[in-house]
């Protein structure tokens, strides 16, 4: 991708790119906590989208699209983004930094990737970060990490109309290889965690299905935790969010809140707390401890927090049987996308003729598989 988009660039453009590059994004652990304040636990991967830039001259910027064959030209003085088109990440991004008063002209941008399509890698915030890091390279801004992924998330929010969390392009902008990211999302502040995995992978299972009510069941959640804590407050001097009550209140927390909420509530708080002894088992390299905290999750997510959906609780519970995998979860929002497995890299052949001939049989679908390696987050790469 990366020689491909150069080589088109030059020839479209006729001028010579500098070539900005930012990964999408896995979550080890940490589901639904973000918009408590929680904690999470992504990591860049190697998958991604290229963006090219070069300064142009003129009163208008020229973009391409490699993945919808597609050119889009505006006049940088006066545009409006449009909702719902891949130009308005650029339009988004480059709208705040001029309303921030860094100068600009026009420009040629070219962008492609290689992130797969619907398996919940965030290519939309690795978009938006790749964009932020090119325009910075370019017009020699120097925007930081998080200044960058703050740009990117209101992009998202402004201007997709899609209201993230931190999370995903702040694990695009701050990526280490072999190292993922223990992530406070009330700071904005991160701890780097070493992933040695030895003689296992982690390998995402593409449910390939989306149910409907995702963004309401969403949205019933978030109300759930927010109703929760008000319930809390008058019990528990000074919490602001789920994120600051202990798993040893659980049970106290469990009398205090009525039967509807207090499961979504017993997710937020254990969850918080399994992704610190993710970190801390990664860091001694005690993989199966790490494992049995993924199962930890998925159950928690399934049963307590209700997000999963019949095909993520087979490819969960199949995977968990396998003798070659130390651990899986459903990753993501809920309802569909993937799984993410802790598999010994040497049966992976042998899992997936597994799930090949079982899943299909039970759902009618076919599920697909992406192995991902922890990264090197957003760069200049040419």
């Amino acid at each position: 991708m990366k020689t491909k988009l150069f080589e088109l660039f030059q020839k479209t453009f006729e001028s010579t790119p500098i070539l900005a590059f930012a990964p999408g994004r896995i979550n080890l652990i940490g589901e639904h906590t973000d918009y408590q304040e929680g904690f999470v636990f992504p990591a860049a991967v190697q998958f991604g989208i290229w963006v090219g830039i070069q300064k142009n001259e003129l009163s208008y910027c020229r973009l391409y699209s490699l993945d919808f064959e597609e050119e889009f030209t505006f006049d940088w003085t006066s545009f409006s983004p449009k909702k719902g088109h891949w130009s308005t990440y650029v339009m988004g991004f480059l709208a705040q930094l001029k309303q921030a008063g860094y100068p600009f002209k026009g420009f040629d941008m070219m962008i492609g990737g290689d992130i797969p399509v619907g398996a919940g890698l965030s290519s939309s915030a690795a978009l938006s970060v790749s964009i932020g890091t090119a325009l910075s390279s370019l017009y020699d801004l120097k925007l930081s990490p998080i200044s960058i992924s703050k740009y990117a998330q209101n992009s998202e929010h402004q201007y997709a109309g899609v209201h993230c969390g931190i999370m995903d392009p702040y694990a695009s902008a701050f990526g280490k290889k072999d190292q993922a990211l223990l992530l406070d999302c009330r700071s904005n502040q991160h701890q780097e965690i070493p992933v040695h995995l030895g003689e296992y992978s982690l390998l995402l299972v593409n449910s390939n299905v989306k149910h409907s009510l995702a963004d309401s069941a969403y949205n019933q959640r978030r109300a759930a935790c927010e109703e929760s804590v008000e319930i809390l407050k008058k019990f528990y001097a000074g919490i602001q969010t789920l994120r600051d009550v202990k798993v040893s209140e659980l049970e106290k927390v469990q009398q205090l809140l009525p039967g509807s909420l207090f499961p979504k509530a017993k997710h937020i708080i254990s969850e918080c707390e399994r992704v610190h002894a993710a970190a801390t088992a990664l860091q001694s390299g005690d993989l199966d401890s790490f494992g049995k905290l993924l199962n930890a999750s998925h159950q928690s997510l399934s049963q307590d927090y209700k997000v999963s959906c019949a095909e993520l609780d087979f490819l969960a519970e199949k995977a968990q049987d396998f003798p070659g995998i130390l651990g899986a979860r459903m990753m993501g929002g809920g309802f569909g996308g993937c799984t993410i497995n802790l598999i010994k890299t040497s049966t992976v052949s042998d899992f997936l003729e597994k799930i090949q001939q079982s899943y299909p049989t039970k759902f009618g679908l076919n599920p697909s598989f992406i192995s991902v390696e922890v990264s090197e987050g957003a760069r200049i790469v040419g």
